[in-house]
Protein backbone atom coordinates (compact mmCIF):
# COMPACT_ATOMS: atom_id res chain seq x y z
CA UNK A 1 0.00 0.00 0.00
CA UNK A 2 1.75 3.37 -1.39
CA UNK A 3 1.11 6.00 1.71
CA UNK A 4 -1.14 8.89 1.05
CA UNK A 5 0.90 12.08 0.77
CA UNK A 6 -0.97 15.12 1.38
CA UNK A 7 0.03 19.07 2.25
CA UNK A 8 -0.85 20.96 4.96
CA UNK A 9 0.24 24.59 5.99
CA UNK A 10 3.06 23.91 3.73
CA UNK A 11 4.54 20.79 5.40
CA UNK A 12 4.20 17.34 3.91
CA UNK A 13 2.50 14.38 5.64
CA UNK A 14 2.78 10.92 5.05
CA UNK A 15 -0.66 8.38 6.20
CA UNK A 16 -0.28 5.05 5.27
CA UNK A 17 -4.22 5.05 5.90
CA UNK A 18 -6.19 5.79 3.13
CA UNK A 19 -9.83 5.55 4.25
CA UNK A 20 -9.29 1.74 5.20
CA UNK A 21 -9.06 0.79 9.11
CA UNK A 22 -6.00 -1.47 9.68
CA UNK A 23 -5.38 -4.60 9.59
CA UNK A 24 -5.01 -6.65 12.89
CA UNK A 25 -2.76 -9.13 11.19
CA UNK A 26 -0.39 -5.84 10.18
CA UNK A 27 -1.10 -4.35 13.64
CA UNK A 28 0.25 -7.25 15.47
CA UNK A 29 2.92 -7.62 13.01
CA UNK A 30 4.21 -4.09 13.94
CA UNK A 31 3.67 -4.48 17.58
CA UNK A 32 6.12 -7.65 17.18
CA UNK A 33 9.13 -5.79 17.06
CA UNK A 34 10.99 -4.69 19.78
CA UNK A 35 12.34 -2.07 18.02
CA UNK A 36 9.10 -0.56 16.57
CA UNK A 37 8.06 -1.19 20.11
CA UNK A 38 10.86 1.31 21.10
CA UNK A 39 10.13 4.07 18.48
CA UNK A 40 6.40 3.58 19.95
CA UNK A 41 7.43 4.20 23.07
CA UNK A 42 9.30 7.29 22.12
CA UNK A 43 7.00 9.11 19.68
CA UNK A 44 3.69 8.31 22.27
CA UNK A 45 5.88 10.61 24.94
CA UNK A 46 6.73 13.93 22.03
CA UNK A 47 6.64 14.21 18.45
CA UNK A 48 10.52 13.05 17.42
CA UNK A 49 12.35 13.44 14.35
CA UNK A 50 13.67 10.30 12.79
CA UNK A 51 17.44 11.27 13.25
CA UNK A 52 16.75 11.66 17.04
CA UNK A 53 14.68 7.96 16.95
CA UNK A 54 18.09 6.66 14.88
CA UNK A 55 20.46 8.23 17.43
CA UNK A 56 18.35 7.25 20.55
CA UNK A 57 17.72 3.83 19.48
CA UNK A 58 21.84 3.10 17.98
CA UNK A 59 20.05 2.06 14.22
CA UNK A 60 20.62 3.73 11.27
CA UNK A 61 18.13 5.85 9.68
CA UNK A 62 17.48 3.63 6.98
CA UNK A 63 16.75 1.02 9.40
CA UNK A 64 14.47 3.68 11.37
CA UNK A 65 12.83 4.40 7.59
CA UNK A 66 11.70 0.78 7.16
CA UNK A 67 10.78 0.56 10.64
CA UNK A 68 8.35 3.52 10.35
CA UNK A 69 6.76 2.48 7.09
CA UNK A 70 5.60 -0.46 8.65
CA UNK A 71 4.34 1.50 11.50
CA UNK A 72 2.60 4.34 9.35
CA UNK A 73 0.87 0.88 7.57
CA UNK A 74 -0.43 -0.23 10.44
CA UNK A 75 -2.08 3.37 11.24
CA UNK A 76 0.04 3.61 14.60
CA UNK A 77 2.64 6.64 13.90
CA UNK A 78 1.82 9.54 11.10
CA UNK A 79 5.08 11.06 9.59
CA UNK A 80 5.31 15.17 8.71
CA UNK A 81 7.96 16.87 6.69
CA UNK A 82 8.69 20.30 7.06
CA UNK A 83 11.74 21.50 5.37
CA UNK A 84 14.36 18.85 5.67
CA UNK A 85 12.76 17.48 8.85
CA UNK A 86 10.74 14.28 9.06
CA UNK A 87 9.35 14.32 12.51
CA UNK A 88 6.76 11.12 13.68
CA UNK A 89 3.59 11.29 15.96
CA UNK A 90 1.01 8.89 17.40
CA UNK A 91 -1.60 8.23 14.87
CA UNK A 92 -4.32 6.63 16.98
CA UNK A 93 -6.70 4.25 14.18
CA UNK A 94 -4.57 1.74 14.99
CA UNK A 95 -4.89 2.08 18.40
CA UNK A 96 -8.42 2.09 18.26
CA UNK A 97 -8.90 -0.62 15.77
CA UNK A 98 -6.18 -2.98 18.63
CA UNK A 99 -8.96 -1.58 21.37
CA UNK A 100 -11.60 -2.74 19.14
CA UNK A 101 -10.80 -6.22 18.30
CA UNK A 102 -9.49 -6.55 22.36
CA UNK A 103 -12.75 -5.66 23.72
CA UNK A 104 -14.63 -8.22 21.08
CA UNK A 105 -12.22 -11.13 22.28
CA UNK A 106 -12.20 -10.21 25.98
CA UNK A 107 -16.02 -10.20 26.13
CA UNK A 108 -16.16 -13.59 24.95
CA UNK A 109 -13.71 -15.18 26.71
CA UNK A 110 -15.34 -13.65 29.86
CA UNK A 111 -18.75 -15.15 28.91
CA UNK A 112 -16.79 -18.17 28.52
CA UNK A 113 -15.07 -18.14 31.77
CA UNK A 114 -18.36 -17.49 33.08
CA UNK A 115 -20.03 -20.27 31.89
CA UNK A 116 -17.44 -22.56 33.09
CA UNK A 117 -17.59 -21.36 36.32
CA UNK A 118 -21.06 -21.09 36.26
CA UNK A 119 -20.50 -25.63 35.17
CA UNK A 120 -17.74 -25.32 38.11
CA UNK A 121 -20.02 -24.27 40.44
CA UNK A 122 -23.18 -26.45 39.42
CA UNK A 123 -20.76 -29.64 40.16
CA UNK A 124 -19.25 -28.43 43.04
CA UNK A 125 -23.00 -28.33 44.45
CA UNK A 126 -24.02 -31.87 43.80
Amino acid sequence: MNPKKTEKNGRAERSGLTKKEPSIDRLFHALGDPTRRAILDRVSAAPTSVTRLAEALGITLTAVGQHLQILEDSGLVRTEKLGRVRTCSIHHAGFDRLDQWIRAHRTTWERKLERLGDLMAESEEK
